[in-house]
């Protein structure tokens, strides 16, 4: 479905994020990860090649929380590549701190990997977008935006944060056929859930009425079907892909 598109995967390296790059290039993409070291963007890279030698993947890993570091990156791969279709901003931490555990130092640290590179990296992607008329953003959201949770308030408030940029940016970027979407995943078999101790990863799976966790190609395949075509028609959307999750 998406063969001749130039992707960029954000976060890219493990994970949800290792998922979407992996479609997509499933999909006939050509993919760039972005990862927060060399090393763990190579090492991501070397790991796809070891699966497919013949997959179109590269690695970057520029400062997400830095706009100009952001640009000149993306304005390498547009000059390599001519075109940037998709951007999928998935680069994300959290937080789990009470509020009177959590320092103005911590919550600003979310926000800026959260909410603040997601806009470097849209910003940058949408001026090459513009000039094409084209191109496809989606945000990697969470469940959280809709319902909180009980501690950690920073991740919820970015994710809250990423549904409003969804939201206006889709808005702004449709007179340039440009599309702006965002995922919500709810709990999703990830290495920091495998963390979990069994008796709570059952208890979070028993909550869940389709009586499983998520799995990083569940969200992945959402995303897939946002960048093609099949979604030409879907913009401003934050999509639940939460197995129908209740607080």
């Amino acid at each position: 479905m998406l063969t001749n598109k130039v992707a960029i995967v954000t976060g890219g390296t493990r994970g949800i994020g290792l998922a979407m790059v992996k479609a997509l290039l499933e999909e006939g993409a050509t993919v760039v990860l972005a990862g927060s070291r060399e090393e763990t963007a190579n090492k991501a890279v070397e790991g796809i090649k070891a699966e497919n030698p013949d997959a179109k993947v590269e690695g970057i890993w520029p400062d997400l929380t830095k706009y100009e570091d952001v640009k000149a990156c993306f304005d390498k791969i547009y000059e390599k590549y001519g075109h940037i279709d998709i951007l999928c901003n998935n680069a994300g931490v959290s937080a789990r701190d009470l509020i009177e555990d959590t320092t103005q130092e911590m919550f600003e640290k979310v926000i800026d990997i959260n909410v603040i590179a997601v806009f470097n990296c849209s910003k940058a992607a949408y001026e090459h977008m513009m000039v094409q008329k084209s191109g496809c953003i989606i945000n990697t959201s969470s469940m959280v935006s809709q319902y909180g949770q009980p501690s950690g308030l920073a991740y919820p408030t970015s994710k809250f944060a990423i549904n409003g940029l969804t939201l206006s940016l889709a808005r702004e970027g449709a007179k340039y056929g440009i599309r702006v979407n965002a995922v919500a995943p709810g709990v999703t078999n990830t290495d920091m859930v495998k963390a979990l101790p069994e008796d709570m990863r059952e208890k979070l799976k028993a909550s869940l009425p389709l009586g499983r966790m998520g799995e990083p190609e569940d969200i992945a395949n959402a995303v897939v079907f946002l960048a093609s075509d099949h979604a030409s028609y879907i913009s401003g959307q934050t999509i639940r892909v939460d197995g129908l999750a209740t607080v």
